[in-house]
């Protein structure tokens, strides 16, 4: 689906030859990759943490925000080879774009077949041979109100913060604090490469002290800090102070990302859990987190960018109440349930 999509995007014609069927065929082939990762994500995250011991499913499952983050440093990479060395601007705006979504779609038939020689996990293969149905409905989610209401409000904050200091801080350090293109890619390069090197480091601190106190250091650091920080980063024209501003957020910030897949996957018993994950994930995103860029470009035309920031701080605020009402997943853990 992810090949498919990124290949829509690639071929489709420009406005001047096919009218409104262009952004029609692009808001398609969103909507494809959107359930791509929705799908990919509860996958993923179910295998990271099953793959891995009770003492250290925070540090492995934590390379799943490593690899996202990487895809966008690779990403960023072709960007940068792309105007620096193999196109002209104006050959890039033209038709260049189109390179890096080809690419993506020839990687995405590559990882296909690297997972047919993957090995399934002790859980799941526990379940083949118990006779215990797997459960991939919408209908089993329904035993699990709870967990996905959890799911719902863990991932709201977190994935709204996160699409804003990834996929909107390009256009606002160009935009907003008005940094030229090539400073605009290193700085959120140089902040990317900061924010994939402390996954890890949060992960084995979970593992050590709980899920729990990570995520109520986001929430509490995410609802007090982001309107300075996003204020004092709008009125900046130093790239050092911009890439500073950036990986501070970063600090806090990866207290969500770094462990969100394992928590999410402690909810749920085997039988239910890639579903369980991938489902409310999914949909909490596509409201939260892929809607955060066009929000705050929404009040930056109104001419209110500041309420985007004050946007974001209460989504998080919100997530937060979460967190401190919940239990610590590493303590009262599903991952040994396999009804």
């Amino acid at each position: 689906m992810m090949c498919f999509g990124s290949l829509i995007i690639a071929l489709t014609p420009t406005y001047a030859t096919i009218g409104f069927a262009a952004p029609a065929l692009l808001a398609l082939a969103r909507i494809i990759e959107g359930l791509s990762l929705g799908g990919e994500y509860g996958a993923s995250a179910a295998y990271l943490s099953e793959i891995a011991d009770p003492e250290h499913r925070g540090f492995y499952s934590s390379f799943q925000y490593v690899t996202l983050i990487g895809g966008q440093l690779t990403a960023i990479l072709v960007l940068l080879l792309l105007q620096n060395v193999f196109l002209t601007h104006e050959q890039l705006v033209a038709w260049g774009w189109r390179i890096p979504f080809v690419i993506g779609a020839l990687l995405a038939i590559t990882a296909m077949f690297m997972r047919r020689h993957m090995h399934e996990t002790e859980a799941f293969e526990a379940i083949k041979k118990s006779g215990i149905k797997r459960e991939s409905s919408l209908r089993g989610l329904l035993k699990y109100p709870r967990e996905v209401a959890i799911v719902v409000g863990l991932t709201a904050g977190g994935t709204a913060a996160f699409y804003t200091f990834t996929a909107y801080m390009q256009t606002f350090v160009r935009q907003t604090a008005g940094f030229s293109d090539i400073t605009t890619t290193y700085v959120i390069a140089g902040s990317l490469i900061f924010a994939a090197v402390l996954q890890p480091i949060y992960g084995l601190i979970s593992d050590k002290i709980g899920r729990k106190p990570m995520l109520i250091f986001f929430g509490v650091c995410g609802t007090l800090f982001t309107v300075p920080l996003l204020t004092t980063l709008a009125g900046t024209k130093s790239p050092w102070m911009a890439f500073l501003l950036i990986s501070g957020a970063w600090i806090f910030v990866a207290g969500h990302t770094s462990i969100n897949a394992v928590v999410k996957a402690e909810l749920f018993p085997t039988a239910i859990r890639a579903t369980g994950v991938a489902v409310p994930y999914a949909l909490t995103v596509s409201i939260f987190g892929g809607t955060a860029p066009a929000i705050a470009l929404f009040f930056k035309q109104q001419g209110h960018e500041q309420w985007f920031y004050y946007y974001l701080a209460g989504i998080i605020f919100l997530s937060f109440l979460v967190y401190s009402t919940m239990r610590d997943t590493k303590h009262a853990s599903a991952m040994e349930r396999h009804e």
